[in-house]
């Protein structure tokens, strides 16, 4: 038999949707930082070889 869900407050949402935002902003923000290091090669953690003719 289908049990109904506890109701969840409107504040509760707005702190729990916050808390998200904030991990994915520093996610991001690392994720851009790291590109731009390896697109400007400044990037120590990244080695790729290039084909010489």
């Amino acid at each position: 038999m289908a049990v109904p869900k506890e109701h969840t407050s409107r504040s509760k949402k707005c702190i729990c949707k916050s808390i998200w935002k904030r991990k994915t902003y520093w996610i991001t923000l690392k994720a851009f930082s790291l590109a731009k290091a390896i697109s400007t090669g400044e990037s120590k953690r990244f080695f790729w070889y290039t084909k010489q003719k």
